[in-house]
């Protein structure tokens, strides 16, 4: 899987922790990756959960993936850390989202949604 995999819409299922922690909850996120346009082997895109949007940039290689989110524009706000599920074709990452602010860790499955790119 390279960068060019990574382009197109993906759906994100976040596991969090209820408040009281024994039943947990899914957070979902919609991100949506094209060719960055200053890094050759790179992607850029957004990712819009819960009313708000961030800007994301990163890559794969060996078929770890690296994102890089940033609500402002300037600052790493968090990052998203995976592994492309063997026998998915590419379509299937699993991971960690860690964001900064504060500082909140969740596991995360990414799925490549179907459609023209």
């Amino acid at each position: 899987m390279n960068h060019q995999h990574l382009q197109g819409r993906w759906h994100a299922t976040l596991q969090a922790a209820a408040p009281d922690a024994a039943h947990p909850l899914d957070a979902t996120a919609l991100l949506q990756l094209g060719p960055h346009p200053e890094l050759a082997h790179s992607v850029r895109g957004t990712v819009q959960r819960g009313g708000a949007s961030a800007q994301l940039s990163g890559d794969v290689d060996a078929g770890e993936l690296t994102l890089e989110e940033s609500v402002n524009g300037t600052n790493i706000s968090a990052t998203w850390t995976g592994q492309v599920v063997d026998g998915s074709c590419g379509k299937e990452i699993h991971g960690t989202w860690n964001n900064a602010t504060p500082p909140t860790t969740l596991p995360f499955v990414l799925r490549k949604q179907a459609g023209w790119q």
